[in-house]
């Protein structure tokens, strides 16, 4: 037994690790020291002087290194863990003193200049590999104090007991088990130059659930390339040190010489030249001596999130190429004084100032997580024959991607699974079943497109009620069948009754399926029901559920259709969804109204139009899972386009018009919470069109004498302060801009976000003499109105007010003011 003991001690002292830091005589921190360690080895400290030494195993010492500091050489202590090294100025030479430029900076034009050489993208003419990756969160247990409930205080009048916070101690010995979450996916990586670069996913597993999350599946944590004028890490975008003018941007240094295999490599440090309080970009370069390849990169990120990422290449001698190897990357809490919620908002870093019950200083158990993604290629081919099938799905998921068992997964990991990822799956898996949290989630998304599911069924939440001021509150019932129904027939309709008008309305169709992997569906149906007048519809729009439609309350301008329609919805063309439709319209407006065409008084009339809509996403990528095509990355500019025209002499066609409608989005999102967003929209008109069809740019308020009779509920891209029905054009563009700052706090629970909010729109109207019965002004002095929205104040409620200037502004100041409420419903989901 005393053997034993022995035998155990030594073992742990072998294999213990030691942590430290490196600093200058000022007690400054030097970024990315080199530390030699006596068994070979050679490890990096990161970019704030701080060193980890893993396994201290068959290391009895380690020499610190730094250009312009005088190096130290350090013996490990028996039972000592952590090291402050102090590194002295080196005093140089005049042999070694550097006159002129620093050198540095050749190297790094060298290594601009050589980009297309060693990009293997640009170099190779196709390559083809596997690659595993593995992202888990979790937390070093060793890291977390835990302890016990409660202790005894001892006073003087005795002893009492005290309660404590346990969160710690049960954190702690979860994390000793388990992981908090994983998932691991096998990917088969093609490209050849002419067709360029696809991902088809093998295998994918995620704890707890039997159908994965594509979304998940798909997301770009860092780069694929380190060539790029970008380097993207974690949805976020930095200027790359070696981008075509990156010398504008960084300062470099040369840290050292080092071999990697048997190739000679500068370590270049670089750093952002501007110091402010965006996150920068900073980091460490491995830049081969003879071809000035980089042959590994090391990027770090500290702000809101602590995020680091690493490259590791190999080199192959017969194509004179470092090729990617593995990477990784790793995101810890940073300093953030708001909430952070990322992938997806699925994982929440708490803010400093909520955390108000701990002690300064004092980190809590979740100050320890992290998230931890690794990737290593295998089976690495060169310059074969590779055809890329359906290029433009950026990913796609093999059907068998979710059944895979363990024979399948066990020659690409690294390492088998250890116990604690082992028990990772097993526990998610039977929590996941046993709360039903896969079906919540399959609930809780169609429930946000509108819907409750039941079964064959889903059941359309946006017709159960309504309300508007022709209609009165209007009660009904809607639905369309599943894939459980069936996977190549979809039915679908509803009927409603309105209260004030007493009238019933419903639409019935049906559409086929025609192409699985182009998501193609031809369909038929009829409608008898109302619509808004001016409304601009794009048919490729789908209509999102809302709890609250504001805008329809106050309207009273309708007209009644009863339209059959024959339609094609296609996603067949690259990086698109279309619509070509054909509908037969008869239109009969709810207000006293002529339209005069062609010498002729026409009170109603029929529309035989056909309409081509597209919406066009150039730089979204695309993943195609089995159960349909997905757009796992979304990015922006977006465009839509949608033309209209009525078809002469075919179904008794009374007008001859067309329209052609056009629309682009752009949003950008910032780690810090802050969201840009811009949407253009422009439409014209040509030939006879009726009022019904003109273009009225949503408008949002009504035509009341006090600011507080005009309160309402603010709408989406619509003009808060514009009158209904009070203008319409033949032609318009319009402008929609926000800005979302961080949020503030006001209180401990009340952190309203703030939108700065401005709107312009400019328009002209032809033959308005054609219009009888109905007045209205137009556009062509242009439209303007700013304000700002106060969001999510308390339990989603929020107030706006906005302000109508230019010379479409009334006479009374008052009336040019808009107050509008806002609701946020947050589902965490």
């Amino acid at each position: 037994m005393f053997v034993l003991c022995i035998l155990f001690c030594i073992l742990c002292n072998a294999q213990r690790s030691v942590s430290g830091i490196v600093l200058n005589s000022e007690k400054a921190p030097l970024s990315f020291a080199t530390l030699h360690l006596s068994n070979g080895k050679t490890i990096i400290g990161d970019v704030d002087g701080k060193f980890l030494i893993e396994n201290t195993q068959g290391v009895t010492s380690f020499t610190v290194s730094y250009t312009g500091f005088t190096t130290q050489t350090i013996t490990i202590e028996p039972n000592k863990k952590f090291y402050r090294v102090l590194l002295k100025s080196k005093t140089l030479e005049l042999s070694e003193l550097v006159v002129g430029e620093n050198p540095a900076l050749e190297i790094i034009r060298k290594t601009i200049a050589s980009k297309d050489l060693n990009n293997p993208l640009k170099k190779l003419n196709s390559f083809q590999l596997k690659t595993y990756n593995k992202l888990i969160v979790t937390a070093n247990p060793d890291s977390i104090a835990g302890r016990i409930d409660s202790v005894f205080l001892y006073e003087k009048i005795g002893a009492r007991l005290i309660k404590m916070d346990s969160s710690d101690f049960k954190f702690k010995k979860i994390i000793q088990k388990q992981h908090l979450y994983q998932t691991e996916k096998v990917s088969q990586i093609q490209f050849n130059k002419p067709q360029g670069i696809k991902e088809t996913v093998l295998a994918t597993r995620m704890a707890g659930f039997k159908q994965p999350i594509y979304e998940y599946i798909g997301l770009k944590l860092q780069s694929s390339s380190v060539y790029e004028n970008k380097i993207e890490l974690f949805e976020t975008k930095y200027a790359n040190p070696i981008a075509d003018d990156a010398l504008e941007f960084y300062n470099y240094k040369i840290l050292d010489t080092v071999f990697l295999g048997n190739r000679k490599v500068y370590m270049i440090h670089f750093k952002h030249k501007r110091k402010a309080k965006k996150a920068k970009l900073e980091g460490v370069l491995y830049i081969d001596k003879q071809s000035f390849a980089l042959a590994k990169t090391m990027y770090r990120v500290k702000s809101v999130l602590d995020i680091s990422a690493t490259n590791y290449f190999n080199y192959y001698k017969e194509e004179d190429l470092w090729f990617p190897e593995r990477k990784t990357l790793k995101i810890v809490k940073g300093n953030n004084s708001d909430d952070i919620k990322i992938l997806g908002e699925t994982i929440k870093f708490a803010s400093e100032e909520e955390e108000t019950d701990k002690p300064k200083g004092k980190k809590e158990a979740s100050d320890f997580v992290y998230i931890l993604s690794e990737s290593k290629n295998s089976e690495i081919e060169f310059n074969l024959p590779v055809k890329l099938k359906h290029q433009y799905v950026g990913i796609e998921v093999k059907e068998e991607a979710t059944l895979r068992n363990e024979n399948f997964w066990t020659p690409y990991r690294k390492d088998s699974l250890d116990i604690r990822s082992i028990s990772t799956y097993s526990v998610l898996d039977s929590l996941v079943t046993k709360e039903r949290y896969e079906e919540k989630i399959k609930i809780g998304r169609k429930v946000i497109s509108g819907f409750i599911p039941l079964g064959a069924v889903d059941l359309d939440l946006r017709q159960i009620i309504k309300y508007n001021n022709y209609e009165g509150f209007r009660f009904g019932l809607g639905g369309v069948t599943t894939d459980s129904f069936s996977k190549k027939i979809r039915l679908n309709g509803y009927a409603a009754y309105g209260l004030k008008d007493n009238r019933m309305k419903f639409s019935i169709g049906e559409a086929t399926r025609i192409g699985n992997y182009s998501g193609s569906w031809l369909g038929f149906s009829y409608t008898d029901d109302l619509l808004e007048i001016g409304n601009t519809i794009f048919e490729i729009d789908k209509k999102k559920f809302r709890i609250y439609d504001p805008r329809p309350f106050n309207l009273t301008t309708f007209y009644e259709h009863k339209t059959w329609k024959a339609y094609l919805e296609t996603r067949i063309i690259p990086k698109t969804e279309s619509v070509l439709q054909f509908t037969q319209s008869t239109i009969a407006p709810k207000f006293f109204y002529g339209f005069t065409a062609n010498d002729k008084l026409f009170e109603r009339y029929n529309l035989s139009i056909a309409t081509i809509s597209l919406q066009w996403s150039p730089f979204s990528v695309y993943m195609q899972t089995p159960s349909g095509r997905i757009e796992s990355e979304k990015h922006f500019p977006k465009f839509t386009f949608q033309f209209s025209k009525t078809i002469p002499q075919v179904f008794k066609n009374d007008l001859s018009f067309g329209k052609f409608d056009f629309r682009t989005e752009v949003e950008k999102k910032y780690l810090d919470g802050q969201k840009t967003s811009a949407m253009f929209q422009a439409g014209i008109s040509f030939g006879d069109v009726p009022i019904t069809h003109l273009y009225s740019i949503a408008p949002n308020t009504q035509d009341r004498d006090a600011i507080l009779q005009r309160l309402n509920i603010t709408g989406k891209n619509s003009f808060e302060t514009m009158r209904f029905n009070e203008f319409f054009s033949s032609e318009y563009a319009a402008l929609h801009f926000k800005h979302a700052l961080r949020k503030i706090k006001l209180f401990k629970k009340i952190k309203p976000t703030t939108v700065l909010v401005t709107r312009a729109a400019w328009g002209n109207s032809r033959h308005q003499s054609d219009h009888t019965g109905f007045t209205y002004k137009t556009l062509e002095n242009g439209y303007f109105e700013s304000g700002m929205e106060f969001n999510n104040i308390f339990k989603g409620l929020g107030l706006s007010g906005f302000y109508r200037y230019g010379a479409n502004s009334l006479p009374r100041f008052d009336d040019n003011i808009s107050l509008k409420l806002s609701f946020t419903l947050d589902l965490g989901l």
